[in-house]
């Protein structure tokens, strides 16, 4: 039976574009029939905060959805990250790195690359022949680990957003898939968890389209293929086109039920966003019902505070 995941991330409150996403990954789910895992991706230590995983389920059950295992917390087990490591350093796909962000943002100022997640790295670090390392090494937490990366364009067919091609050399550089802390990148974990939870299609917001092709890269280097079916949905943004975040106010689910707002009207709220119509009050049941992805807008949708809020503060009472 195909899998899926909802994967929320420990490090702020979930908001109405997280909801989004969650919403409709648990309705393709439900309606083709793919198992749900719940996984916290609690790795970021640094910007983990309190309690907010517990929130983030109690956001999920609020806004009606369910999921058939789980929560899995990625800091319960690190063996099968540190067995991937071990495995790349064999292969001599990996090697130690030692700079600093400031050494790297020194290197982009001349040569300016990257995405909004990650500088290019422009291997200062990378051994020019492929070195045999110890998996003693791996224990050396004055160092970060990155992956080899070839030259080239890569390509994958994602179900919403079609062909994809990236060139992570171009942008990214060798990536990171071990911190400095001993604990496996981002990339990684992601790779690793759903190898070993059975995760075969993945639902998530298109910002993370070319994080896709290196994770097919650590994929094909952990011998863990096929790889996922991919669906990468457009984004809510701000009215200055950029990912909803603070600085576009305060768009916090925790929020709108402190202040009496109803699950139906966010649920509302967001249907409309997915090509559902006008907003009017929906459950998550009836999402559900109504939900197709065709009908997705093929664009992001903005958010705009002022008639967003009237719509949904403006039913409590």
């Amino acid at each position: 039976m195909p899998r899926t995941r909802l994967a929320p991330s420990p490090t702020g409150a979930l908001h109405l574009g997280n909801a989004r996403t969650f919403l409709v990954n648990w309705a393709l789910a439900r309606q083709q029939g793919w198992q749900i895992v719940l996984r916290i991706e609690d790795l970021d230590g640094p910007r983990v905060k309190a309690g907010a995983a517990a929130e983030a389920i109690d956001v999920l059950e609020w806004l009606g959805l369910d999921w058939d295992e789980g929560p899995h917390y990625q800091r319960g087990d690190l063996s099968s990250y540190r067995a991937a490591l071990e495995r790349l350093a064999a292969q001599r796909d990996i090697y130690p790195c030692r700079c600093t962000r400031r050494d790297i943002e020194a290197a982009a100022l001349s040569a300016p690359h990257g995405d909004e997640h990650e500088l290019r790295y422009p291997g200062t670090c990378r051994p020019r022949e492929r070195e045999p390392m110890s998996p003693k090494l791996l224990d050396d937490h004055g160092v970060a680990w990155r992956l080899r990366v070839s030259e080239g364009v890569t390509a994958f067919v994602d179900q919403f957003a079609g062909r994809h091609e990236h060139d992570l050399q171009a942008t990214s550089g060798d990536f990171l898939v071990a911190t400095k802390e001993g604990l496996p990148s981002y990339q990684l974990a992601v790779v690793v968890d759903d190898a070993r939870q059975g995760i075969d299609r993945v639902v998530r917001g298109d910002d993370l389209l070319g994080s896709t092709h290196r994770q097919l890269l650590l994929q094909e280097r952990l011998g863990l293929n096929p790889p996922p079916q991919y669906t990468h949905l457009p984004l809510v943004v701000g009215e200055d086109g950029r990912r909803l975040a603070k600085r576009h106010g305060d768009s916090r689910i925790s929020r709108y039920r402190a202040r009496g707002v109803s699950a139906e009207r966010v649920v509302g709220l967001i249907a409309e966003w997915c090509g559902l119509g006008p907003r009017q009050e929906r459950s998550a049941a009836a999402f559900l019902r109504d939900f197709e992805l065709e009908r997705m807008p093929r664009g992001p949708v903005v958010f705009t505070p002022a008639a967003d809020d009237a719509w949904l503060v403006g039913g409590v009472g």
